[in-house]
């Protein structure tokens, strides 16, 4: 019994046993064959007719090279595509366009504006079209699917207008505000610049003559200064000279005569007081030329030096109040100082050395303004450094700001250009080269295609319909299925003794058989010949 298995799975594909299968089940086959493709054949014939009417829209590049303006508009023609296609699409706008052409008024039951709207989206469909090697949009379809063709045509014609216009809007509107952003910040830009510019110039009025640029000058000029400071010492160091060998000559001029002193050693007469004065103040002069007011030795000598002039100023007024006798003591003192106020040579020595005394104030008064000026430009060059930096530090400010204004007045201009060329028309738009066609056949159903739909249908459905049967069918149909069952071996077989009637029965079944598959084959063969004609 084994071996028996054994065979039979060794064994391939029964053909015969195929062959049996279609013989008994061929009726089962092709009646939910054919009842399967006529019902799907049937619904199209049924289904409401749908007219699809399409346009082609090219997307032309703009007519003015890059080069010269550049576009300031987004180059990413499918998100733009997408934005315009969702604004027209939406109920808004589809609802003016359902309004104006009267779409979707269903005499059997009142819809809503939504439904209508919703309706009408799935009808509508947009399909892009690329260049050969898939990276670019050349242009796009537009199609509209109604069940009258004349309104499929009006409808994608009404589309078409909007994604056009809608278009040049969009890229007007995007052009416009990118300009006007960018003069925004162009704004912003200018008022920090004109900030910073107020800034540097505050800086440089509050301190001219320390700046890096007035360096060169500034050390030319304290050279000057300094020059012109060793040029006035030198002449005040003569001057004083001059000074002290004027009051020596009056000084000698004086000490020829006989002089008359006190008791203590101090003059008597108005000539030596005089004298003493002059030998006095020469000291004074030569000591303050070494040391400075402070310094005790020339305290000394500006106390005798007042002690003494106030000796002369009592003397004087002694003199005038004695009248005549003043008079002679007047001829006395001139005749004692041999009448130096008549002496000449006195007077002019005396002319010279006030005159020198004059010099000497000046020159050192235009020393100290020097010496004032020179401090005032040393502490300028000493500055310096410090102001450079922090003039840098403002330049650095202001250089940014104005690199920054000077960039967005060159974006300003260019993206004015670019919105001027956009409001001629003459940037990227969208031309229509298909007018909406008016379709002659409907698109919607497809009847050769529901035919092979069907016949696909009717076929799954007969192979189901045999395999069930054939599963729930217990009887034996062949020697194989019976030797199987049988636990020995067959010696021998009793044929099968077939009537006449049997035999044209059997006939009769063959004949019907293949008269039904017949009709079938040709019943489907001439739907789909005439779906295909009516197509």
């Amino acid at each position: 019994m084994e071996e028996i298995l054994e065979e039979q799975h060794s064994e391939g594909p029964d053909i015969q046993n195929y062959l049996n299968i279609v013989r008994r089940r061929h009726v089962h086959f092709l009646i939910p064959l054919f009842l399967g493709w006529l019902m799907v054949w049937g619904a199209s014939w049924i289904l409401p007719v749908g007219y699809r009417s399409s346009t082609l829209i090219l997307v032309e590049q703009p007519t003015m090279p890059k080069n010269y303006v550049t576009p300031n508009v987004v180059d990413d023609l499918q998100n733009r595509l997408q934005s315009i296609t969702q604004q027209i699409l939406s109920r808004t706008r589809l609802l003016l366009i359902i309004d104006k052409l009267h779409l979707y008024n269903d005499s059997r039951r009142q819809i809503t504006a939504d439904e209508k709207v919703e309706r009408m989206r799935k009808d509508v469909d947009i399909e892009l079209v690329r260049d050969s090697r898939g990276d670019q949009i050349t242009a796009f379809r537009i199609y509209y699917s109604a069940r009258d063709p004349h309104i499929a045509q009006q409808v994608t014609s009404e589309l078409t207008d909007l994604f056009i216009n809608e278009n040049l809007k969009v890229r007007q509107q995007q052009s416009e505000d990118t300009t006007q952003f960018i003069e925004s910040q162009l704004e912003n830009a200018r008022a920090i610049l004109a900030e910073q510019e107020a800034k540097v110039r505050e800086f440089k009025g509050q301190h001219e003559g320390e700046l890096p640029t007035q360096e060169a000058s500034n050390l030319q000029i304290l050279s000057g200064l300094q020059s012109q400071l060793q040029s006035e010492q030198d002449n005040l160091s003569t001057a004083k000279q001059q000074r002290v060998y004027l009051q020596t000559l009056i000084e000698q001029y004086r000490n020829l005569h006989t002089t008359s002193r006190s008791a203590d050693g101090t003059p008597t007469g108005l000539a030596e007081i005089d004298q003493d004065l002059a030998r006095l103040r020469t000291k004074l002069a030569d000591l303050s030329s070494r040391y400075t007011d402070h310094y005790p030795e020339v305290e000394n000598v500006k106390n005798e030096i007042a002690k003494t002039e106030k000796t002369r100023t009592m003397l004087v007024a002694e003199m005038k109040s004695k009248g005549s006798e003043g008079k002679k003591v007047d001829d006395g003192a001139g005749r004692d100082a041999l009448d130096p106020s008549q002496s000449s040579t006195l007077l002019q020595l005396q002319g010279q050395l006030q005159a020198n005394q004059a010099e000497i104030a000046n020159r050192e008064q235009a020393v100290i303004g020097l010496k004032t000026r020179v401090n005032s430009y040393q502490d300028r060059l000493n500055s310096s450094p410090a102001r450079e930096q922090q003039l840098a530090d403002l330049t650095r400010g202001y250089d940014q700001s104005k690199e920054n204004y000077d960039d967005l007045l060159k974006k300003k201009n260019e993206s004015a250009m670019a919105t001027s060329m956009e409001q001629m028309q003459q940037g990227e738009r969208f031309s229509m080269i298909d007018p909406p066609s008016l379709p002659l056949k409907p698109d919607f159903p497809n009847r050769l295609k529901f035919c092979g739909i069907g016949l696909g249908a009717g076929f799954a459905l007969g192979l189901v319909l045999v395999a069930g049967l054939e599963f729930m069918d217990h009887r034996l149909h062949s020697e194989k299925e019976i030797k199987v069952l049988l636990p020995m071996v067959i010696l021998s077989e009793i044929p099968e003794v077939v009537s006449l009637s049997d035999e044209r029965k059997a006939k009769m079944r063959m004949t019907v058989g293949w008269a039904m598959a017949a009709l079938v084959v040709t019943t489907i063969l001439a739907g789909s010949a005439f779906s295909y004609l009516h197509n």
